[in-house]
């Protein structure tokens, strides 16, 4: 064996002490076991190398020289997949020996680019966000155009240093491995896809609420490069380059209306900084708001109005419909104010509420008017007069059945003998007779009085038309306004 091994070294010395006498005595940079697909005048070269080692020489030659000295050697073709393994592990070692991923690509030179597109499927948003960028310190020849390589080797190779920065909070996801890409093009092109989970920041303005669109920004860029070093690009230089998923745009509160992509500069004390943005145009769902808040409200005003059909005379249950739906509407403002942020300013939905209270705070006035006259009218519609004509119609009653009994039994004893008495006995009757005209002209007063005392209110017959049409003109001019109308979000927060 030790013949063989120095066989092969003067054979090596003497092919190639010529073009570099260096290279022969420089150790490989792969272990000797990492050969075993080669036959034995590759490993044993290896070995001689590792006994012979020269410092001075360069690594990335070394390898160049072990590559083409085995493949001239060896006069057997190897396996394609053996072959394939041995040759990028010494094309990776190769690109990393001397690579200093501290520094970017093209220090000192022009600016480098990184080109970035990701796909949206929900806001708090994941993402895959896709970088691609040029580092000529990679480039490689290899059978293989394309090279996926290993999340890890990420640590190793410099990378943008993009950050968001609207992003609140950030996080990349691991499980079950960390989910992340790396290919690597054999001009030196790299693609790095990481998935991410990202809560970010977007400015509403709820006037409109819950009829509002926003357009909810995604800004990122190099946290410390400026743009006279690196320079973001979209790949396609149009809304393509962000493609949402299908399954993503299906929001339970929002309708996704479209997206807008551009390009910001933005300067500070430490220089300028491109930042890409993304505006997500989102309209907000009402039906969520219609089954909560808007038929609850519309529902508990048509029944305040219940109470004007109810008898003028019906004190507790109009009390009862007047002060419930009070409280109600009460209780569905607090409900709506409680899930919306605490803004300033009275949003649409505030507008509609306050509508709804004043209606059915006005039927509660509107009863308690009605209720004044009512009592007013007890004291002149003749309740209290009637009681008197019944306390001296019952006196008068007393008088005459007293009179009649008198007549009666004065002449009662006579009849037969006095024809006379006939007369009088009429007229007691004729008295009798207008005895009880005189008590019905007597009850006349309180029947009149009793039917004023049922009258129906005017108040109430016009509240009962008022407030039905007044409620649906403002129903119909609010819902016109705000569910016809367009979003203003591109004019409001056009990037561009």
């Amino acid at each position: 064996m030790l013949e063989r091994v120095t066989h092969a070294s003067f054979s090596a010395q003497s092919l190639f002490r010529a073009e570099n006498d260096a290279l022969i005595r420089t150790p490989p940079l792969l272990h000797p076991h990492r050969f075993a697909a080669f036959d034995d005048r590759c490993l044993q070269l290896s070995i001689y190398n590792i006994q012979t080692r020269s410092p001075k020489a360069p690594a990335r030659n070394v390898i160049r020289f072990q590559y083409s000295f085995c493949n001239a050697s060896s006069g057997l073709p190897l396996p394609d997949d053996s072959n394939n393994i041995t040759i990028f592990t010494r094309i990776l070692d190769r690109l990393l020996d001397g690579y200093d991923n501290r520094l970017r690509p093209g220090l000192g030179g022009k600016a480098r680019t990184v080109a970035t597109f990701y796909c949206m499927f929900e806001y708090t948003i994941d993402v895959f966000f896709r970088q691609s960028w040029r580092d000529e310190r990679l480039k490689f020849d290899g059978p293989m155009q394309v090279l996926p390589l290993n999340n890890l080797l990420a640590s190793k190779i410099w990378t943008p240093d993009t950050f968001f920065h609207n992003g609140k909070k950030s996080v990349a996801h691991n499980m079950t491995t960390p989910n992340k890409l790396l290919r690597l093009v054999d001009n030196g092109t790299l693609l790095y896809t990481m998935r991410l989970t990202i809560h970010a920041e977007c400015p509403m303005h709820l006037e409109d609420f819950p009829m509002d669109a926003h357009a909810c920004p995604l800004k990122f860029g190099s946290y410390a490069y400026t743009n006279n070093e690196v320079i973001y690009l979209w790949t396609q230089e149009d809304e393509r380059s962000v493609s949402v998923a299908e399954d993503g745009s299906r929001l339970n509160q929002y309708d996704l209306l479209g997206h807008v992509i551009g390009k910001e500069t933005i300067s500070s004390s430490t220089g300028e900084f491109v930042v890409m943005t993304t505006y997500f145009h989102l309209k907000r769902k009402i039906g969520y708001f219609v089954i909560q808040t808007y038929l609850p409200c519309i529902m508990t005003v048509i029944l305040s109005q219940v109470s004007f059909w109810l008898n003028r005379e019906s004190v507790p249950a109009r009390t009862v419909f007047g002060v419930t739906t009070v409280l109600t509407m009460t209780t569905l403002s607090i409900s709506a104010r409680n899930s919306l942020p605490k803004v300033a300013y009275a949003t649409a939905m505030d507008w509609f509420m306050a509508v709804c209270y004043a209606f059915v705070f006005s039927a509660l006035i509107e009863f308690a008017t009605v209720n004044y006259f009512t009592k007013r009218s007890w004291a002149w519609d003749g309740k209290k007069e009637g009681m008197e004509v019944r306390v001296k119609s019952a006196s008068l009653s007393k008088k005459a059945n007293n009179t009649f009994n008198i007549v009666g039994t004065t002449y009662a004893i006579n009849v037969a003998k006095d024809q006379g008495l006939t007369t009088i006995s009429k007229s007691a009757a004729t008295g009798a007779s207008a005895k009880h005209s005189y008590l019905h002209k007597m009850d006349d007063p309180y029947t009149e009085a009793k039917k004023s005392y049922n009258r129906v209110s005017k108040v109430d017959k016009i509240s009962r038309i008022i407030f039905p049409i007044l409620f649906f003109i403002f129903n119909l001019g609010y819902w016109a306004t705000y569910v016809n109308r367009k979003p203003a979000i591109i004019e409001a927060n056009n990037p561009n």
